[in-house]
């Protein structure tokens, strides 16, 4: 038996030509229906992509709780598809079950991926098809699932996660030969099972595995790419209109917000209004929307009496009254000020394409900036120190990449679960307010640490158990330090750190006395920065796009002399300290 299973792994030349020469034919008829169920796996690598709830199961990690019961159903439900589409040859069968199992475990966990290995080995051995190899099949499988589970963290770790999947099961196929050898019986019978169908099996369900992953994670980046695409435009967009809001919402205000919103989204024509007139009109249709036209559209009067969105699907709705305007639909959306719905942005789409929900939430996301901006542009800018200059810059900068992703979550969770979403408008709205608020040269650390706090609050919310923080502070309760200091140093590393991870990142954000000063750090597991990229991360970019951390630095070099420290090395994480002097109570109650 030993020398048998040598001759078959390693298939020396002289046995290897016995060998093909004695099966050929049903080694080729076998391999090509293996490979023929691809159609199967296909159809399921293109299920995970597209429903949502399955695809965010996926892309947490490891499944507990009633996840894990969904991940479990679905991949044992493609181990069992593989045994009923299997091919009868010798009194067994030929089939892709353990496709479904591994695929489970590298992309479920062990839970899954056990699970998912008993529930199709149970059913192979329970129903009464494939003869003498049931029990032995059904051990194997639950052995794959195992193996699977156990090596699912170094897969999620691995580079080329399509032929680290698709090696490993091979390997699991081998294994499943080889237990086919120890268990069936008679052992004659399993000996002529595993010469005709091991070589099949093994590269046919290989395959089978590595294409699965390779599909599913190619559709996952493309999601990722066109979503990263799409807050990129929004952002251009936010950043290159704020310079304009700031002097609040007029005619020529609007025009060029407008003529900026036109260039960087796909849109046929945008207008802006306030509670009474078209304030600007560009794109598609211009020639007779005119500027300072009174509101026409009986839609977008009820935005302004309501205050929530309104979408006109149908030409009719728009109320146009020139025969052969190209206008087919709209999406309108409310620009509000302290609550208050001060006039409206419209987003058209012309000929036959409609309004789409990505339009939507692009409309409601601009809205929001634009409206936070028009409402920042009533308050009175400080001019007395750089240093508070700086901190209204640091402002702008961040209000529009926060923003957008928190109203993103925010939006996601309204239907299914409306606590945890009103909970984090909540924590938002605290956070735009302290935005909108007169900045202080100093704060309290613990100010600075609530905020910090309903930050990331938000962020968890986006991405889960990916994001995990701890906080070790022990400094005094009079400590102060310069508002906004601490945050954008964590939003970079939860920006920065999440980028390309599939494990997540975690920060520990430190805070304790040293002689006479108050070290603080911020550590990050993350992809880590080239270190000759430090210096110019310390700079401060005025017109960059990116949260400051050469503006904190910039900052601290002016109030203490040092600023920030950065230790970083590719793939290895990240550090990010500075120190303060150690206030006294009476500076602390001073500053």
């Amino acid at each position: 038996m030993t020398d048998l299973l040598v001759n078959w792994i390693w298939i020396g030349y002289p046995y290897s030509e016995r060998y093909i020469m004695h099966f050929d034919n049903q080694i080729i008829i076998l391999l090509r229906s293996l490979v023929g169920q691809g159609g199967l796996i296909l159809f399921f690598a293109f299920l995970i992509t597209r429903i949502r709830f399955l695809r965010r199961l996926i892309l947490r990690g490891p499944a507990s709780g009633p996840g894990s019961v969904i991940l479990i159903l679905y991949f044992s439900s493609i181990g069992i598809l593989g045994t009923y589409t299997g091919i009868p040859i010798m009194g067994a069968l030929a089939n892709a079950r353990v496709v479904g199992v591994f695929i489970g475990g590298l992309l479920g966990g062990p839970v899954v991926g056990i699970s998912a290995g008993l529930i199709a080995g149970m059913h192979r051995w329970l129903i009464d098809i494939g003869g003498f190899t049931a029990l032995a099949c059904m051990i194997s499988t639950l052995t794959e699932g195992i193996i699977a589970g156990v090596i699912s963290s170094r897969f999620r770790n691995s580079q080329n996660k399509w032929l680290f999947a698709a090696l490993w099961g091979g390997l699991a196929e081998v294994i499943q030969m080889i237990l086919i050898l120890i268990i069936a019986r008679p052992f004659s019978d399993a000996v002529s099972l595993v010469q005709v169908i091991g070589l099949p099996m093994i590269i046919g369900n290989a395959i089978g595995i590595g294409m699965f992953i390779a599909i599913a994670e190619d559709a996952f980046r493309e999601q990722e790419r066109i979503a990263a695409r799409q807050s990129q435009r929004v952002l251009k967009t936010a950043r290159e209109a704020v310079e304009y809001l700031r002097s609040g919402l007029t005619p020529e205000t609007a025009a060029a917000t407008a003529a900026i919103i036109l260039k960087n989204i796909k849109v046929s024509a945008v207008s802006f209004s306030d509670r009474d007139k078209c304030l600007a009109f560009k794109g598609a249709g211009s020639d007779h929307h005119k500027p300072l036209a009174p509101l026409m559209t009986q839609l977008t009067k009820e935005v302004i009496h309501k205050g929530s969105y309104q979408i006109a699907k149908e030409k009719h709705e728009i109320n146009c009254s020139v025969k052969g305007c190209p206008l087919s639909s709209a999406v309108i959306v409310p620009l509000k000020v302290r609550g208050e719905t001060i006039g409206t942005l419209k987003l058209y789409r012309t000929g036959r394409q409609s309004i789409n929900p990505v339009d939507v939430e692009v409309a409601q996301g601009l809205a929001t900036l634009f409206s936070t901006q028009i409402e920042a542009s009533e308050l009175q800018r400080q001019t007395e120190l750089l240093s508070t200059a700086e901190l209204r810059a640091l402002h702008s900068q961040i209000q529009p990449h926060f923003l957008f992703n928190s109203l993103t979550t925010i939006t996601s969770l309204i239907r299914t679960t409306p606590e945890k979403a009103r909970e984090l408008l909540v924590k938002l709205s605290e956070l735009l307010r302290r935005s909108l608020r007169k900045p202080a040269i100093q704060i309290p650390l613990s100010e600075e640490l609530y905020y910090i706090r309903s930050y990331l609050e938000i962020e968890k919310a986006r991405f889960g158990e990916k994001l995990q923080v701890d906080f070790e502070v022990n400094a005094p309760r009079e400590t102060t330090l310069p508002a906004l200091t601490l945050q954008p140093i964590i939003e970079n590393c939860v920006k920065h750190g999440m980028k390309g991870s599939i494990k997540g990142v975690h920060i520990i954000i430190k805070a304790e006395v040293r002689e006479a000063q108050v070290y603080f750090s911020v550590n990050d597991n993350g992809t880590g920065i080239d270190p000759s990229m430090i210096p110019e991360i310390l700079k401060s970019h005025k017109d960059g796009d990116s949260i400051g951390l050469g503006n904190v630095n910039e900052r601290l070099e002016y109030l203490y002399g040092s600023g920030l420290t950065i230790e970083s090395s590719h793939g290895e994480g990240t550090q990010v300290s500075f120190s303060i002097p150690l206030a006294t109570p009476a500076e602390a109650a001073a500053g």
